[in-house]
């Protein structure tokens, strides 16, 4: 579509329509603020099991981590099968497995508003140690889960091991690789967006089908989740260990922008209407805190925390806020539109708050989760006619400039940068202006492949050859699936690319297919 067809969608809304939609949200915002702190006493049983999603833990600190669940006695049926009650759901932490040891009780309010989700924040905890969990309503009991929390910012650990992956499209794959990452030992996971994909049923259909058509409305985003989280490798995973989550297109509408539409002629009231529809259910579905409840339509992601002084992390969110793509789009070179100093992937006031945390940081490695790639890569591999992705950093080439100009200029601390979306593996090396091989090697990229999406792949993409030597930035590129498992210590990085034979029938094979080493104080990767 054309740049002048895909306007700012609020400025469409007549002004009637922008109060009624302000209202609305503001009225979602009110009950889920109300749900959350109620402290009406909520009926105390079910008739069957309704922890048939299972458990999750996220968003740890030195003493604290949020504890998930949701009711559903259906998770296929619209509210999970759930009657419009509310319901008193305890919470226990304890130091074993068997959950002799009881650490902390409690009980959360599951209301009709929030999904019945559960997010129990739990306080007062060691820092640095693993602890075990469940949750109970009535004769039931939920599985127990593992979770962590992290060392406290004044200590200065010894190693961090996590993995981070992205693109898990139901249809296109199994999630085989979660089976071995569940044995890979990680402190955490870092899930980079696009947990689910909003499309009608068997338009990518491989191995399972979605249910329904394209979905639209908080019933529908429900059950998408609900059926993505009772795979039961996903489930078990987050039950494994404590999840760091952001997300991307998918769990709204493909390539959106902000309020823009990938699509010409889209109703704004509707679209706006179904990202706040998609909003709520990625908050009821995640181990999220509550300061991330989505108020008025919009969604609070872009967070941070310290692992000690050896890694901080600034989790982005570069969907939200974003101005609307150039050229419509297209790959495209990078021309004066692709250049426009307006154009923005993170918005004023993210920016400013990733830019203090990286004058604030004192720690030896700086980390930036995001989705989409930072290298400047020609995906044509022809200098004489070079292509960029205008929905990835290419297209908001100022921005992309004046954040590593800064990082150069502040001498920020081995910044690491972490990207999911293009389901495909690339390892690079990031420059000021990454066209000018003579410039100085700013920062490093690691990009994990999806998890699904795509199928199987292949370990050898098509003009790879070429690609690799009209890319200098580009240290490595396959396009198989899976995820990586990163090892950090205060002298080194190692990065180890995970593939999985074999995505399309159940017994698949995970391997590491490439490893790769930064040392402190270079942002040069080395092949390991």
């Amino acid at each position: 579509m054309t740049p002048s067809s895909r306007q700012d969608a609020w400025r469409q809304l007549p002004c009637g329509n922008r109060r009624r939609f302000v209202a609305a949200l503001a009225s979602v915002a009110t009950m889920s603020r109300w749900s959350e702190h109620a402290d009406a006493a909520g009926s105390s049983s079910v008739a069957s099991d309704p922890f048939r999603l299972g458990v999750a833990s996220g968003d740890p600190n030195h003493e604290s981590v949020v504890l998930w669940t949701r009711l559903a006695l259906e998770p296929l049926e619209p509210a999970g099968g759930m009657p419009p009650d509310r319901f008193q759901v305890q919470w226990e932490i304890a130091d074993d497995p068997e959950m002799k040891s009881m650490v902390q009780r409690g009980t959360s309010l599951a209301t009709p508003q929030l999904g019945h989700s559960v997010h129990a924040e739990v306080h007062g905890l060691e820092s640095n140690r693993w602890y075990w969990y469940r949750f109970r309503l009535g004769d039931f009991r939920s599985p127990v889960g593992r979770t962590r929390t992290l060392p406290h910012r004044h200590t200065s650990p010894a190693h961090l091991r996590f993995a981070f992956t992205s693109c898990q499209n139901f249809e296109q794959g199994l999630f085989t690789g979660y089976e071995q990452m569940a044995q890979d030992d990680v402190d955490f996971v870092i899930h980079l967006g696009d947990y689910i994909y909003e499309y009608e049923a068997g338009r990518n259909g491989k191995v399972r089908k979605h249910l329904g058509a394209e979905i639209t409305s908080l019933d529908d985003y429900r059950i998408r989740y609900s059926q993505y989280r009772l795979d039961p490798l996903l489930q078990s995973m987050h039950a494994r260990c404590p999840w760091w989550l952001t997300w991307d297109d998918h769990e709204f509408d493909n390539n959106y922008a902000n309020m823009v539409s990938e699509q010409s002629h889209v109703d704004p009231f509707a679209f706006l209407t179904r990202r706040a529809n998609a909003y709520q259910a990625y908050y009821e579905m995640m181990p999220l805190r509550r300061s991330s409840i989505p108020r008025e339509g919009s969604m609070r992601l872009y967070r941070h925390f310290r692992y000690g002084d050896l890694a901080d992390f600034s989790i982005l969110d570069t969907r939200q806020y974003r101005s609307d793509q150039p050229n419509g789009d297209r790959k495209s070179p990078l021309n004066a539109a692709a250049r426009d100093a307006g154009q923005s992937l993170l918005g004023s006031r993210q920016r400013a708050w990733l830019m203090r945390n990286m004058i604030q940081s004192t720690s030896q490695w700086n980390v930036l989760p995001q989705q989409v790639m930072m290298g400047l890569v020609d995906r044509a591999g022809d200098p004489a006619a070079p292509q960029y992705s205008m929905d990835q950093w290419p297209g908001y080439f100022a921005e992309r400039q004046r954040l590593i100009q800064f990082l150069q200029s502040r001498g920020v601390s081995n910044p690491v940068i972490l990207t999911g979306d293009i389901h495909s593996n690339w390892a690079n090396e990031l420059r000021v202006n990454d066209l000018n091989v003579d410039e100085p090697v700013v920062a490093s990229e690691f990009v994990a492949t999806s998890l699904s999406s795509g199928g199987n792949g292949t370990e050898r993409p098509r003009g790879l050859d070429k690609l690799l030597a009209n890319n200098a930035c580009v240290k490595f590129h396959n396009a198989e699936r899976g995820y990586v498992v990163c090892d950090l210590t205060p002298e080194r990085w190692v990065a180890d690319y995970r593939v999985i034979d074999d995505v399309l029938k159940p017994g698949g094979t995970t391997f590491s297919r490439a490893r790769f080493i930064l040392e402190a104080g270079s942002p040069k990767i080395i092949a390991a």
